[in-house]
């Protein structure tokens, strides 16, 4: 039997849990307060496939049932959100941004707009009310986003 070739790959800031979509995901955003407390930011970003179009290729995650119908997956040793699951559903959603290249997955849905934060259309894309400073000289600890050899 043929191997099967990966559409998409991504994983964890640490480089400890990696995983393979084998189909190209659908991606949307949630605004519901549980998707905002699970990767800690204004609202979450999944690219969903099929169950059977996904696999872990490099450790296990740690899971955490977040609700009766469903269980996110993170990185028990760098805490990164990895995955949103329904239970007993056919599909799982990715954390986009845990894409190694999130730019091929674009936002086609938006979940939970009730939800959505009120002063959260006052940003303008691209622009920050004020500067930040550079990023020089800074030395990142995070896995590069692409598979490595494990020797």
């Amino acid at each position: 039997m043929a191997e099967r070739q990966a559409v998409m790959t991504g994983g964890c800031q640490c480089g400890a849990v990696r995983y393979a979509l084998y189909a190209m995901p659908e991606s949307s955003v949630c605004h519901c307060r549980m998707c905002q407390k699970a990767v800690g930011g204004l609202f979450a970003a999944f690219s969903g496939v099929k169950v059977v179009d996904f696999a872990w290729t490099r450790g296990q995650p740690g899971t955490f049932r977040s609700s009766s119908a469903a269980e996110r997956h993170f990185c028990s040793a760098c805490g990164t959100p990895l995955t949103f699951h329904h239970i007993d559903g056919e599909r799982i959603g990715v954390t986009t941004g845990s894409l190694d290249e999130p730019v091929r997955a674009p936002i086609v849905r938006i979940y939970c707009v009730e939800s959505r934060l009120p002063w959260l259309d006052r940003l303008v894309p691209g622009v920050l009310p004020e500067a930040r400073p550079s990023k020089a000289g800074l030395t990142s600890f995070q896995h590069p986003d692409r598979d490595m050899s494990d020797t």
